[in-house]
């Protein structure tokens, strides 16, 4: 089952690396300042914490606008999925 529910910035885990693309990121934050985030970023639950893979511009457009949450999908999910997705 999916949620949607607003999370602190710092309880989410990025594992992994990527490059964002500066101008994507200052159209979202004009975006976000003035609507809000259109659409939730995905992240998994796994034994209470969080982790995002997708969702980086929206993350660290947040992150320039100094927002504490973000609105996030949130998938609960077992260590061996998340072993998955770090392959």
């Amino acid at each position: 089952m999916v949620e949607v529910r607003e999370i602190p910035l710092a309880q989410i885990h990025r594992p992994l690396p990527r490059v964002n693309d500066s101008n994507k990121v200052k159209t979202l934050m004009e975006s976000i300042a003035k609507e809000g985030l259109r659409e939730p970023i995905d992240v998994l639950e796994v034994e209470g914490k969080y982790y995002g893979f997708s969702g980086c511009h929206r993350y660290e457009a947040h992150q320039r606008l100094g927002y504490e949450t973000i609105k996030c999908r949130v998938r609960r999910a077992t260590p061996s999925v998340l072993k998955r997705h770090l392959a």
